[in-house]
């Protein structure tokens, strides 16, 4: 029998994703406080009921967390002077005549004709400066992981800063490219172990730690900057 969309264990609502890649339960909570599972697809409803609910306690904490820090995220304006982050810093909007979105002498150029359509704009300059820099950046932690990269796109990942697949593929959400380079840095790592380890388990954290040692307080530090971030409606 096919696994429904989504099911519900008590008091939690679950979202089911099923993918061939996978080869054990992925259980996530999203930064939204959803719960997302990835299963593979010999997985059967009972079977993800019961990893499930032995999972509850762990669930419930990560949920709580969450919501903690669930403050409404503050609107930007797409007008001159408003600030958006790259790479940890904020850099000031400058309304210009024409050209693509740009950063120019600490300035992030958009053109007033684009005011309509200003979200997709950004967002797709955030990805165009992304993709380089990114690949750059993870090629020496792919190193000491010790894993292939087989390849590396920036896109919008709902709320999740990364994910990864078996062969070596590895997804960032493009909002990423707002934190500072050293929180990165753990986004990176962590969809790199995931190559190595798909759950959570000791073995996972092991390789985290073996390439970041004190990797927990970016870990902290991540949770709350998330709060800051742009991530205009429809363009997550």
């Amino acid at each position: 029998m096919a696994l429904p969309d989504s099911l519900t264990v008590g008091d939690l609502d679950v979202t089911v994703e099923v993918s061939d890649r996978r080869r054990s339960v992925r259980l996530t909570v999203e930064r939204d406080a959803s719960v997302t599972a990835v299963v593979p697809p010999q997985v059967d409803r009972d079977a993800l009921v019961k990893i499930i609910e032995s999972r509850r306690r762990w669930l419930y904490g990560k949920i709580a967390e969450r919501r903690s820090l669930g403050e409404p995220r503050p609107e930007r304006e797409y007008v001159s002077g408003e600030g958006f982050p790259y790479l940890g810093r904020s850099y000031r909007l400058l309304l210009v005549d024409e050209g693509p979105v740009r950063l120019v002498r600490g300035r992030l150029e958009l053109a007033r004709t684009d005011l309509e359509d200003a979200p997709r704009q950004l967002v797709r300059w955030y990805r165009k400066v992304g993709e380089p820099w990114l690949r750059r950046r993870i090629r020496p932690w792919a190193e000491r992981v010790g894993v292939t990269l087989s390849g590396l796109r920036v896109m919008p990942l709902g709320h999740r800063w990364g994910s990864c697949s078996v062969d070596g593929r590895v997804n960032i959400h493009w909002a990423t490219m707002q934190l500072p380079p050293d929180l990165i840095d753990y986004v990176l790592l962590h969809e790199l172990a995931h190559i190595r380890h798909r759950d959570h388990g000791p073995a996972f954290w092991k390789v985290v730690a073996l390439a970041m040692p004190g990797y927990e307080v970016r870990r902290e530090r991540l949770k709350r900057a998330g709060l800051d971030l742009w991530l205009p409606d429809g363009a997550v």
